[in-house]
């Protein structure tokens, strides 16, 4: 039998498991992007199927109905009405859930009427005793002219049966729930008439919303003499609603039982204690504390375990590999600048555990609803909190996420403020220079001084986020107000298989992202370390030796003075030395300094850029990065370069900086402009040059 391969998409309002479903369809065969030139929007796994059918599996983004009120909406819409899109569904899979059956009807009913072979899921049926729910499927299945799936994802029930029905999609009826073109029969016969070969509640949907579908464009629709006003469409959409939302209660009175009193439920009794106005905020307090406690105190062992194993492969392969440059580059270059990445892949993955444990317990959305609260008294929206939050895994896809903002104003500021907002970008340099300058010490016999430093680096990005908004809100005049509107999923356990696979998803992409770059900027590094111009780099150990040739010194030190006087004579060192005096007032030497410049490619290569430098500058390849870095010294001075001074200083600069080149791209993709992300580069920059000088000044 040869093979088939059609496009499935998964289509549902937020939070009825629909990536739950997409996870137990595609495993890890998933394509998900979320950096400039990968479609952002949705993902794309794939799925093998019975009859030897592949399947592409779309997973859209949330949404309530096809009546679009924000930009991720509109994604939806426009896959579903353009057949020239690659990933133009053969079938919909419309995923519901049991408690909320006839609020997530109104999508189903909507995407039936655009006659594409269409199945529908009713997830969580795990809780149907424990709700006192019961469904007559045939009933159900013959009144919405479909094929009905009872699935659990948590419990992978139903998803055999899933694969199985989408096989035979081509024997599903394509007919509507309903007529919905009998709120203006009139008009849609002009319609019809009008455009005899197109979908005729296609058409309704380019009329209505701001979207295009093949060579029929809203604008042009407008021009012709049976459109009629935005606020008489309004009312036709008005009208719609309330017609599909009378035949789903027709359905659902004969389809549903519900049973009130053999309902067991205790959420109400819950949330009356998470979104309360202080124990609320003392219970999310203290979930964050103890995040942060463990993501140092757990990550301990692993990253010193990778620490010295990249270490021991360096002089490994200086030992095993013949001398010269290609030794060098890779014995100085690529494994120290690897190794200073990898490090940090406990602490990250630890943090991306924890975020997805809070985001699938349901405990997120009680949050983003208990924010709220703050974020309107600096001018934004509950909806902000979303973006900021996400944040603290990366602005990029936080930013994407704004795209659920409504009003245009609130959506630039949220947008310019979410990179203060601490991302795992910047716990490889936090995670290194707390270890370095604040001691691993407890107060009061649990509290640990290096976890409390990296909460409060958290608090500090959020809070300049949310005084960036209120600034913003008062400069850019924001006088219209959006309501908000947040889903309160089910409490649930964490399903381990989606935790899993969202920790490795996020954690191989963060490590294979900034690998790129650090592989590529490491080889440039070590190759501008290693040569110069000039005899002072090339006659160095005869410029050494003449300096000290009455000095004992043992055959290591003489060594590693003239690599030491090298480096600062090679291209690095000479480029490094032009910026010494501008950055030299914040506590830092020029090697921090080529490291900060390398690193507004991407905040994380700031510790490999360090490793490749102090590799180069040193015969000592079996001193681990930790070590090379705390034995560091100012020739000058003596006094050792990564102090309590210097190290609050770089912490609060990389708090506060904007080195995410991603970011700027991003920004300019979402607001078709390169004023915001230049003006977002140069106040984020210049404000972290003066917090980090006046913190210097004062601590030294």
């Amino acid at each position: 039998m040869s093979k088939q391969n059609i496009n499935v998409a998964l289509i549902g309002n937020p939070n009825v498991g629909k990536t739950s479903v997409f996870n137990q369809l595609t495993g890890l065969n998933q394509q998900v992007g979320n950096y400039p030139g990968i479609t952002v929007e949705k993902k794309v796994g794939f799925c093998k199927l019975p009859n030897n059918i592949h399947a592409n599996v779309i997973d859209l983004p949330g949404t309530y109905s096809l009546n679009a009120s924000s930009a991720d909406e509109n994604v939806v819409i426009e896959l579903l009405l353009n057949k020239n899109d690659k990933l133009y569904p053969d079938v919909i899979v419309v995923i519901s859930e049991i408690e909320n059956l006839k609020r997530n009807l109104l999508l189903f009913t909507q995407i039936k009427d655009l006659e594409i072979p269409t199945i529908l899921v009713i997830n969580m049926i795990d809780r149907m005793k424990l709700k006192g729910i019961s469904l007559d499927i045939p009933y159900l299945e013959s009144q919405l002219k479909t094929k009905i799936v009872l699935a659990s994802s948590r419990k992978n029930i139903g998803i055999e049966e899933l694969k199985n029905t989408i096989t035979t999609y081509k024997t599903i009826s394509t007919e509507p729930c309903l007529n919905a073109s009998s709120i203006d029969d009139e008009y849609f016969n002009t319609l019809r008439k009008t455009f005899p070969n197109q979908s005729l509640y296609k058409l309704w949907l380019v009329i209505t919303q701001d979207v295009n579908f093949v060579d029929l464009h809203r604008k042009s629709l407008k021009n012709t003499s049976f459109t009629k006003t935005d606020s008489e469409l309004k009312k036709l959409q008005q009208k719609e609603t309330i017609k599909r939302y009378q035949f789903i209660n027709d359905t659902l009175k004969l389809g549903q039982k519900v049973d009130t009193a053999s309902a067991m439920d205790f959420r109400s009794q819950l949330d009356r204690v998470l979104t309360h106005k202080i124990w609320g905020y003392l219970i999310f307090f203290f979930i964050l504390f103890g995040i942060f406690q463990s993501i140092f105190e757990w990550s301990k062992i692993p990253m010193d375990f990778i620490d010295q194993s990249f270490a021991k492969l360096s002089s490994l392969a200086v030992e095993s590999l013949p001398p010269g440059a290609f030794t060098n580059l890779i014995a100085q270059g690529i494994i120290p600048g690897i190794g200073g990445i990898l490090i940090f892949i406990p602490q990250i993955a630890f943090l991306f555990l924890f975020i997805s444990i809070l985001e699938e317990s349901g405990y997120m959305s009680r949050v983003v609803f208990l924010m709220d609260k703050i974020m309107r008294k600096f001018g934004l929206s509950g909806k902000s909190i979303v973006p900021l939050i996400s944040g603290t895994a990366c602005a990029i896809p936080a930013i994407m996420a704004t795209r659920n903002i409504e009003n245009w104003k609130e959506r630039l500021i949220t947008i310019l403020v979410t990179p203060f907002t601490t991302c795992s970008a910047r716990l490889p340099v936090y995670a290194i220079i707390i270890g370095l300058v604040i001691p691993d010490q407890y107060i009061f016999g649990f509290l640990n001084l290096q976890g409390l430093t990296l909460m409060m680096l958290y608090l500090i990005g959020f809070g300049v986020a949310i005084l960036s908004a209120y600034v913003l809100h008062k400069v850019l005049q924001l006088n219209c107000k959006t309501f908000f509107v947040v889903e309160m999923p089910n409490y649930k356990l964490p399903m381990f298989k989606n935790v899993a696979i969202n920790v490795v998803e996020k954690t191989k992409a963060f490590v294979f992202g900034a690998g790129k770059i650090i592989l590529s900027i490491s080889i440039i590094l070590w190759f501008l370390a290693s040569n110069g111009p000039g005899k002072d780099f090339s006659d160095a150990k005869a410029i050494i030796t003449s300096k000290i040739e009455n000095s004992s010194l043992s055959k290591l030190e003489l060594e590693n003075k003239v690599a030491s006087y090298k480096l600062e004579n090679s291209y690095i060192g000479m480029m490094g030395k032009t910026i010494e005096p501008a950055i030299s007032p914040l506590g830092y030497d020029w090697k921090i300094g080529v490291a900060i410049i390398s690193s507004f490619a991407a905040r994380e290569v700031f510790v490999g850029t360090l490793a490749t430098i102090y590799s180069v500058g040193g015969s000592d390849n079996e001193a681990t990065i930790k070590n090379k870095m705390a034995s560091e010294v100012n020739p000058e001075t003596g006094a050792k370069i990564f102090n309590f001074a210097s190290g609050i200083s770089l912490l609060l600069f990389y708090a506060f900086a904007m080195q995410c080149a991603s970011t700027l791209a991003v920004t300019k993709k979402e607001t078709n402009s390169w004023k915001w992300p230049l003006g977002q580069l140069i106040f984020m920059s210049g404000f972290a040059y003066v917090v980090a000088l006046i913190a210097y000044q004062i601590l030294k």
